[in-house]
């Protein structure tokens, strides 16, 4: 193959999944879709049969893609599955699709319909960036007629997995359909600061906090402010109020976990800027606009209303669990009525959202902002408003104009 084998990294320093370009693969079963993913990845992700419906749920593998760096494969069941489970199948499937960044939609030249015309330009209206992919060219090369047709709606490319023909071509599309801004993307934090900045983080540790270690988003913007060659002063809450006056000057910024948003707020003086790790990650992974703008519906929450909280990983709660507990607890007690709040977690979310009053998503660290960015889609299309855990929580507490202050142009509804 054209592309050398990955080299095994360990966990520790690997990108993470959610900050990873995700490409993803898509159309009928026996379309030549997992033969094309292993021979992307150098080696045997998915399993490979004449058999349809091999491929029973999404397979992935993370690698490097040059020059597009860290990337996630994602193998997808056939689109047309049969019976009861088949259509479990091709929902996983669908709700795989999501979270691509760059959809392959795939399928030989000979079995190319308008199953595969209709895929991809629903994929397109969806603002995902498509490449028609003719498989198994050692057997069927496509003809000139279709090539020119498919090449009017977008890109195309006829590939082999067992010659390795055509996948230099796939890289390289693959690199121009890539996203605006991928490979230099936007800064977490950083811009909020000016050249030489000083940022104070203040990092609770709860029961939750896992062991030995600081919370994705929290690693996340400390690095972001080391390699803009800013500084960042780590303390819990109870050490906030000691740490400002120790420092001998105003920092450019306070970020805090959501949780201790009252403490921390009345802790910093006023004209410091302060907001949350969860904040930044609304902006970062999804659209700060669209949560701010949800957040308005608290406001109109009555006894009974469902809310759905979605969670993006999946983790044993324990204690004051943030999304099972507490912002339950703060959205009653500010709405002053009992709601009825439901938690989903990980890739599921729900198909049906039409009897839901609101939607709360957390910072989303663990997935990509293409999956955020679709379930806000889906929320719109379903007339739900949608916001974040931390948008929630001020909103809850009344400080949210004070921790949106730091965004230039974003004001509380």
């Amino acid at each position: 193959y054209p592309l050398p084998p990955p080299q095994p990294q360990h966990p520790m320093i690997q990108t993470p999944k959610g900050s990873r370009l995700h490409i993803g693969i898509c159309g009928r079963r026996n379309a030549g879709k997992s033969a094309l993913i292993n021979a992307l990845a150098g080696q045997q992700v998915s399993i490979v049969s004449p058999v349809a419906g091999t491929t029973t749920d999404a397979v992935e593998k993370a690698m490097e893609l040059l020059p597009l760096g860290p990337v996630q494969l994602i193998d997808t069941a056939g689109l047309d599955d049969e019976g009861d489970l088949g259509a479990q199948r091709v929902a996983r499937a669908r709700r795989a699709m999501d979270r691509f960044d760059i959809a392959l939609v795939a399928a030989p030249a000979d079995a190319w319909g308008e199953a595969e015309d209709a895929l991809a330009a629903d994929l397109r209206a969806q603002g995902r960036a498509v490449v028609q992919v003719l498989t198994q060219s050692d057997r069927i090369a496509p003809e000139a007629p279709l090539l020119e047709r498919l090449r009017a709606a977008g890109a195309v490319v006829a590939t082999s997995a067992v010659t390795g023909a055509g996948l230099g071509d796939l890289r390289a599309a693959l690199v121009a359909a890539a996203p605006e801004g991928w490979i230099d993307p936007p800064a977490l934090v950083s811009d909020l600061l000016p050249p030489g900045g000083l940022a104070v983080l203040v990092v609770p540790i709860d029961k939750e906090a896992p062991k030995g270690r600081l919370i994705l988003p929290q690693v996340q913007t400390i690095r972001d402010l080391l390699d803009h060659d800013q500084m960042a002063v780590v303390v819990k809450e109870r050490e906030l109020a000691d740490c400002l006056q120790r420092l001998g000057r105003a920092p450019d910024l306070v970020v805090t976990d959501s949780q201790a948003f009252l403490k921390v707020v009345a802790d910093v003086p006023t004209g410091v800027p302060v907001t949350s790790f969860s904040i930044l990650m609304a902006r970062h992974r999804g659209d700060l606009a669209s949560f701010v703008e949800g957040a308005a519906a608290i406001d109109r929450l009555r006894a009974g209303d469902r809310v759905l909280i979605s969670e993006s990983c999946t983790h044993h709660a324990i204690g004051d669990d943030i999304g099972r507990v507490k912002i339950p607890r703060w959205l009653e007690q500010y709405a002053g009525v009992p709601l009825a709040i439901q938690v989903c977690a990980g890739h599921d979310f729900p198909d049906d959202l039409t009897s839901y009053r609101l939607v709360i998503h957390c910072g989303a660290c663990t997935t990509n902002r293409r999956q955020v960015l679709s379930r806000i889609a889906r929320c719109r299309a379903a007339g739900v408003p949608i916001t974040n855990y931390g948008v929630a929580i001020a909103k809850t507490m009344g400080i949210l104009e004070r921790v949106l202050e730091p965004f230039p142009g974003m004001a509380a509804p």
